[in-house]
């Protein structure tokens, strides 16, 4: 019985979770968001799904189609089977830096905004203006206008136990 117990305390604590995130992006105060603001509610739980993903779990969540939003009652259990799961994990610190080594074609511990602007619009799931405005503002050393991936690659590491802090 005390196992039972511990698995409704942690699910429980997730829709808690789930809910206090939800309703950061409430503006109107009536459990429902705007559908464009679901990504950056899973992502705010420490999450980090693509946008196709995003979109595959949108079809999976009853959304009001005429008005484009989304209720909490329709999010909760998806979202909290989403963490129950573990979907969508941080990227390893050594896979973040493999994926730079790989656009590195010199080998030499850094690259040019030319090349990021060029591989991150052109490959892949292509940035958009702002999102690549964005980045490139906190990524490149002013100096040189280049990203030392190296030094980079620890602002994108997410540490997991502060943002999914349940033992599953």
């Amino acid at each position: 019985m005390a196992q039972r117990r511990s698995w409704g305390n942690l699910v429980a604590e997730i829709e808690k979770k789930i809910t206090e995130a939800f309703e950061v992006f409430d503006r109107e105060s009536n459990k429902t968001v705007d559908v464009r603001e679901i990504g950056c509610i899973i992502r705010s739980l420490g999450c980090f799904p693509n946008e196709a993903e995003v979109q595959e779990l949108l079809g999976q969540i009853e959304v009001d189609e005429l008005e484009g939003f989304v209720h909490l009652k329709n999010f909760l259990p998806v979202m909290t089977k989403v963490l129950l799961d573990k979907r969508f994990w941080p990227i390893p610190e050594d896979v973040i830096l493999h994926a730079f080594e790989a656009l590195d074609e010199n080998k030499c511990g850094y690259i040019t905004k030319e090349d990021l602007v060029k591989h991150l619009t052109e490959n892949g799931e292509p940035f958009t203006e702002e999102e690549m405005e964005d980045m490139l503002a906190v990524a490149l050393d002013p100096e040189t206008n280049t990203l030392n991936y190296r030094d980079y690659r620890i602002k994108l590491v997410v540490d997991e136990s502060k943002t999914f802090p349940f033992n599953i």
